[in-house]
């Protein structure tokens, strides 16, 4: 990086030109890959934008300087000095808060920085914080997700991007928090958003939701209304009690028996996705008054999947019993119980 290559980028896009804020850039230029230290800027650029649109002034309604440090540092946790023991976004705040008490910056000035890079992924938090730390999250939020973004100024993004393209940031961003996760797996706790990313690079389960820390307390809490339903232990019992259910007309019980994006046939020209879909299914086999009986004719269990395979014969709703051969795939939930994730009785 040539020596003037800071000042171009802080002319053509009129960024706050204090010797802390060009130490600050070099500094994510030298320690994060190009598509940071790109998004970065841009954050910051729209984080001002938004200011503009409210009114609020540099100088008097906001500290210039602070939005940009705020803004340039705070993916620094994704770099090989950040990258310690916590959530990246706090690994940053920890980082960007020692640069800045090197260069002598006062405290009450560094505890704003550190909380609008530590809260830039906390949504209804950081809004609520001071204005430096609202705007850069705002900001962050455009150049990511597009939050805002029909808000900015005619051309702007365009003349951000040409200077300072994304380079795939979305997912080049989302891979180096993953990558610092799997590495760390702490630093990625389940009800969090580096969390939420690991999990979709896991195994399904592995990764603890809400509910399974819930199940997993020890403090033995159910559900409020709900009497507790039993869990299949094996991949034979779903279909056990899948008739009890039934028949006792337990809808709620009934749905319990798939995940959450569960495929299910309930008759032959229809197929059916998702907990809402499959519940109003299985509430009409309910009104209907049909009875099931299934008898196992065949399983496969590898791990936690089971491929299993029953005669069905479904009474009650018409003159005569229709028998079928039911394809089941389920799945051991980290709870241990087994559900669905395919269920479709008609498959030949």
């Amino acid at each position: 990086m040539t020596t003037d290559a800071p000042l171009s980028v802080f002319e053509q896009l009129d960024l706050p030109d204090t010797s802390l804020n060009r130490d600050a850039y070099a500094h994510v230029a030298q320690a994060t890959p190009a598509f940071v230290l790109h998004h970065s800027v841009r954050s910051y650029v729209f984080a001002r934008a938004h200011a503009q649109n409210r009114g609020l002034v540099a100088g008097t309604d906001y500290d210039d300087e602070l939005l940009f440090l705020g803004c340039v540092l705070h993916d620094i946790g994704l770099s090989e000095e950040g990258n310690g023991d916590q959530r990246f976004e706090v690994d940053g705040a920890d980082t960007a808060a020692a640069f800045l008490r090197e260069r002598g910056v006062e405290e009450r000035r560094i505890a704003i920085v550190w909380d609008a890079i530590a809260l830039h992924t906390s949504e209804g938090i950081a809004s609520r914080k001071d204005t430096e730390v609202a705007l850069a999250q705002a900001g962050i939020g455009t150049d990511i997700i597009g939050v805002q973004r029909e808000s900015l100024p005619t051309g702007l993004a365009d003349e951000v991007h040409a200077l300072l393209p994304r380079l795939d940031l979305g997912y080049a961003l989302s891979d180096a928090i993953v990558t610092q996760a799997e590495g760390k797996p702490h630093k990625a706790p389940p009800t969090t958003f580096p969390g939420q990313l690991l999990s979709h690079h896991l195994p399904y389960g592995a990764q603890p939701g809400w509910y399974d820390l819930l199940a997993a307390a020890g403090w033995g809490d159910n559900p409020v209304g709900v009497t507790a339903r039993r869990r299949a232990q094996t991949p034979q019992q779903v279909g056990t009690l899948f008739m009890e259910y039934l028949e006792a007309g337990d809808i709620e019980g009934l749905v319990s028996l798939y995940e959450p994006n569960a495929h299910f046939v309930p008759t032959p020209e229809t197929h059916v996705v998702g907990a809402a879909a499959i519940r109003e299914a299985l509430r009409q086999l309910i009104d209907s008054g049909a009875r099931l009986k299934l008898e196992l004719r065949d399983i496969r269990e590898v791990d936690d999947i089971a491929l299993v395979s029953n005669t069905a014969t479904l009474t009650g709703v018409g003159p005569q019993p229709t028998v079928s051969t039911t394809t089941e795939i389920l799945r051991r939930q980290p709870d241990g119980g087994w559900v669905h994730v395919v269920d479709d009785p008609f498959f030949s």
